[in-house]
């Protein structure tokens, strides 16, 4: 019996859903985050030298090394664990401590990432989170350590997973460069759920930092189309003005035209990015299952608060800019339909000119036909005369009695040869 061939990419395809599984991590610990992003063109870097970079890492800790071509690797540095993987703009090392550590947020953690290693790293930091995990104190005892380690007025805290966890963070950026969040799992919550819950986290700094990048170029994008808006309604209020060329505005309208094209297809990958982002942060708080924690607003509440008008101001920059461009594109059909109909006036007056022409030329053909008859008789007749005055002065008709009767034949015959010739000229032609 044969055997059904397998398409080339089901096997790759079925392990890439279970290529990136949660960390497990217990409490007490620390956890290390890092995203590195190159500056330009992220999307088409060499993912090569992410990966080459990632072996120099792990050559420092005598570590395995990962596939050829990987996009996610699990292991150990050290005593510590290692995930690494590789997203459509950045790559993201998370690495997982046991302990409380020296003291709470220490910089030195971040030492697990040799500096001159990092200096080589083949793109620029885009965010670094340090995450501690702390077992659920007493209230009193969680208050004060949220109120000292946080901005009280940036804090977010709710409970996740029906209380499984309780989760802050001010995502604020603190003296030595990195953000904050505190995870304090239940005794009961295991090492896997502890996972998952620091891996909402680590992707909600990742995904929002990330969206905030298309907020940044919405910003800047809107100190570009003021101007262009108001060059653009400048040329739309001249439209009606008939002491301006309308090919000149159209001109003008065109080059707008092509600004705003260059603009939009420039922004149109932040945007959409943007876009997905957004709805991967919000689809990963809800994935929490928030509920209130001592009246604190919870991480779905900052959002509201600080993160959406900043995803408002990128929708409303992008549609801004589609309006624009509509409208420059309107106003540029409208001059183009301008445009013809002045043409087809000015070549209907060309036409009724040629037209004129040709019937003066026709008139003056006319005349000189008549002319020509007259020259052509004149000579006609005076030969004819010669060849018959020796028959009239044998009838005894004086000279101009010949000459007389000649003349109306002659002309006759000259006036149909000439007709007769221009006839055949044009049917010739």
């Amino acid at each position: 019996m044969s055997q059904i061939t397998d398409h080339a990419l089901r096997y790759r395809l079925t392990n890439e859903l279970h290529a990136r599984p949660f960390p497990r991590a217990k409490a007490p610990g620390r956890a290390v985050y890092l995203v590195v992003k190159k500056p330009e063109n992220a999307v088409a870097r060499d993912r090569d030298a992410d990966l080459a970079h990632l072996i120099d890492l792990l050559d420092r800790y005598g570590a395995p090394h990962p596939q050829p071509g990987a996009t996610h690797y699990s292991g150990q540095v050290g005593k510590h664990g290692l995930k690494w993987e590789s997203h459509t703009e950045v790559v993201t090392y998370t690495v997982l401590m046991d302990g409380p550590g020296e003291r709470p947020f220490d910089p030195g953690d971040f030492s697990v990432f040799p500096k001159d290693w990092l200096a080589k790293a083949p793109g620029q930091r885009l965010s670094s989170a340090l995450i501690r995990i702390e077992p659920q104190p007493d209230p009193d005892t969680l208050r004060a350590q949220l109120s000292e380690w946080f901005v009280p007025e940036s804090l977010a805290v709710s409970h996740v997973l029906e209380e499984a966890a309780i989760v802050g963070g001010d995502f604020r950026i603190d003296p030595a460069g990195h953000t904050r969040f505190v995870l304090y799992p239940t005794e009961a919550t295991g090492p896997s759920r502890i996972g998952r819950v620091l891996q909402r986290i680590c992707e909600i700094e990742l995904y929002k930092t990330l969206s905030m990048l298309g907020f940044a170029r919405a910003r800047d994008l809107g100190a570009e189309l003021g101007p262009l808006d108001t060059r653009v309604s400048a040329l739309v209020a001249q439209m009606g003005d008939d002491s301006r060329p309308a090919e000149e505005t159209l001109e003008a309208l065109l080059a707008i035209s092509a600004e705003l094209e260059a603009l939009s297809a420039e922004a149109s990958f932040r945007f959409g990015a943007t876009a997905a982002y957004e709805a991967i942060v919000l689809q990963r708080i809800e994935m929490l299952r928030e509920s209130h924690f001592n009246g604190r607003q919870s991480l779905h509440e900052f959002m509201i608060r600080r993160y959406d008008p900043a995803m408002r101001t990128v929708k409303s920059t992008e549609a801004r800019l589609a309006t624009l461009s509509n409208r420059a594109m309107r106003a540029g059909e409208l001059l183009r339909t301008r445009v013809e109909v002045e043409r087809s006036a000015q070549n209907q007056g060309l036409l009724e000119a040629m037209n004129k022409r040709a019937e003066l030329q026709l008139r003056l053909q006319e005349t000189v036909e008549g002319l020509s008859v007259v020259a052509i008789s004149y000579y006609a007749v005076s030969l004819a005369g010669y060849m018959a005055y020796p028959f009239g002065k044998a009838m005894g008709l004086s000279k101009e009695w010949v000459l007389a009767g000649l003349t109306l034949p002659v002309v006759l015959l000259v006036w149909f040869g000439l007709r007769r010739m221009k006839r055949r000229l044009g049917a010739d032609h």
